[in-house]
């Protein structure tokens, strides 16, 4: 008799357990979290902007084509300042499409003492001469040769030129390839550069902590300058040798 009752109790002790462990949530494998969160699509799909082989989808600043200063070698787009240049003339270039909010990816080489720049929310406005009247621009440079890096650190090399400066320098030697990821988003206001993979600013984009940041820079006054949400990226030409290549953008 004892037996049966413990062989009794035990059977109840363990429909007990099963219906605890029946109810209990379960808890979802690790590995499917991430897999969730690695194939969660993103908000745009990557754009290409120059592959290496054509300028199909860039322009000269104000003109039709491309100046021949710009060559296609190895995979990159490179500008040759032209030996004499017209009073006035400019190389910039300039993406045929308008993006307003956008992940640039692009990667950049400075020549020795070099000085170039990234810019968006470009307009080609005939009073204009040059792209950087209007686009907000990433200074690209090299810190150690070219005069401006003296000039402050918002003139080095990552800076939101004249307004905001890198937290660090993270840029690779002279001759050696650097990787801009630029985030505009007037929508969330935000605006960011990662260089060689290392977040080094961060800026408004529009409203007034945009106007005060640009009340304190050279351009306060300037009547075009920054006021373009959608516009055209452009690359600048500042009179020195300067490759980009591997570009291409995201809309947001």
């Amino acid at each position: 008799m004892k037996n049966l009752w413990i062989t009794a109790f035990v059977a109840i002790l363990t429909i007990g357990c099963k219906e605890k462990t029946t109810n209990a949530p379960k808890e979802q494998p690790m590995e499917n979290a991430n897999t969730e969160m690695s194939t969660k699509p993103d908000q745009g799909e990557w754009k290409v902007l120059f592959d290496g082989t054509n300028f199909d989808a860039w322009k000269g600043y104000g003109q039709e084509g491309v100046e021949d200063a710009w060559k296609i070698e190895e995979g990159a787009m490179v500008f040759y300042p032209p030996k004499e240049r017209k009073e006035g003339a400019n190389y910039n270039l300039v993406s045929k499409e308008e993006f307003r909010n956008f992940v640039l990816s692009i990667d950049w080489k400075i020549s020795e003492g070099g000085n170039s720049g990234v810019f968006w929310g470009v307009r080609e406005i005939p009073s204009l001469s040059e792209a950087y009247q209007s686009g907000p621009e990433i200074q690209v440079l090299d810190n150690e040769k070219h005069p401006d890096a003296k000039n402050g650190t918002t003139h080095q090399a990552g800076a939101l030129y004249d307004m905001i400066a890198p937290s660090k320098d993270v840029t690779n030697p002279v001759g050696e390839w650097n990787t801009f990821v630029i985030t505009v988003n007037h929508n969330a206001n935000q605006g960011s550069v990662v260089l060689n993979g290392e977040v080094i600013v961060e800026f408004p984009v529009n409203g007034e902590p945009w106007n005060e940041m640009v009340e304190k820079s050279k351009f306060k006054g300037w009547e075009h300058f920054g006021k373009y949400a959608t516009g055209k990226i452009g690359l600048q030409d500042h009179g020195d040798i300067v490759s980009f290549k591997n570009i291409k953008i995201k809309s947001l």
